[in-house]
């Protein structure tokens, strides 16, 4: 994936392109991970059974009561937050992996190196754009309402603007804890997993740097990604999706008492459908268009 020849300028344009372009074909997967790590563990009789189930269950009652279009809730959000996070965190991966290593350093760069480096980035590019994050994650949790019930935002912008509005400034960055926790992780072991995929296949005989080697590092960096992140990523979506909780370690604990470990890997199957295809369509796009300019 690296280059040195690419400006900071240009490798930001390129991964934030490929970025919203993934999440725009991946965002309906998005959706139906969010609703059910939001939702609680169904007690008693069949009137409290869980009402999304499965993640081609959960799309077909979000697209039955809310119409096709509500899979794609939070997408404006979604595409703001990829161009600010998805260009950062690939932007500066390579700047900080030189700068870790430095310049004269001659050879393949360590794994330890890169995880590093993409811990690094992460966590300075959720920061920057965790108050995307946290619409995006608020329109996506709204389900349909009963009449004469008021919807909590109306779009994008009145997101942003009732927030400020309610929560100040600093609910912005509601969640900010665990999601520089996840998205760190999540970036360290999508862009150092797929750095070292790639790097191994291409010394497998009969590899080259091709779309098959691109497919494979893909998938290798979705299932990395979702096996580690999951459960800071099932606190973080919690969090953002509901402000009863007082801070991440009562949400971890409360999760944790009331549903049990397997909650934090609650839609793990969406999850990885969702990563696992992001990152394919993600990787792939931003081979392309680096090797186009």
């Amino acid at each position: 994936m690296a280059d040195l020849k690419f400006s900071f300028a240009e490798t930001f344009l390129c991964s934030a392109f490929a970025a919203c372009f993934a999440e725009f074909c991946t965002i309906p997967l998005d959706t139906a991970k969010v609703r059910l790590q939001l939702q609680k563990k169904a007690v008693g009789d069949e009137v409290n059974l869980p009402k999304y189930r499965g993640l081609l269950g959960t799309m077909a009652t979000i697209a039955k009561e809310e119409r096709l279009s509500a899979l794609w809730k939070g997408i404006v959000a979604g595409l703001h937050r990829q161009c600010i996070y998805g260009g950062l965190r690939i932007g500066l991966y390579e700047p900080v992996k030189t700068l870790l290593v430095g310049a004269d350093y001659v050879g393949d760069i360590p794994l330890y190196q890169k995880i590093i480096a993409a811990l690094l980035t992460g966590a300075l590019a959720i920061t920057v754009a965790n108050p995307t994050d946290l619409v995006k994650v608020r329109l996506q949790a709204e389900g349909k309402f009963p009449a004469g019930i008021a919807r909590r935002h109306y779009g994008t912008l009145d997101a942003y603007y009732t927030i400020v509005r309610e929560e100040g400034l600093a609910g912005l960055w509601t969640g900010l804890g665990p999601n520089i926790a996840r998205n760190a992780i999540v970036n360290a072991a999508e862009l150092a997993s797929y750095d070292q995929v790639k790097q191994t296949v291409l010394k497998i005989p009969g590899f080259s740097d091709n779309v098959l080697t691109h497919l494979l590092a893909g998938l290798g960096a979705g299932f990395f990604a979702v096996c580690i992140g999951s459960p800071i990523d099932v606190v973080k979506s919690r969090m953002m999706g509901d402000s009863g909780y007082k801070n991440t370690l009562d949400c971890f604990i409360r999760t944790l008492r009331n549903e049990g470990f397997l909650a934090f890997y609650k839609g793990f199957v969406p999850n990885f459908t969702r990563l696992g295809s992001w990152n394919v369509v993600m990787f792939l796009t931003l081979e392309q268009v680096r090797s186009a300019v």
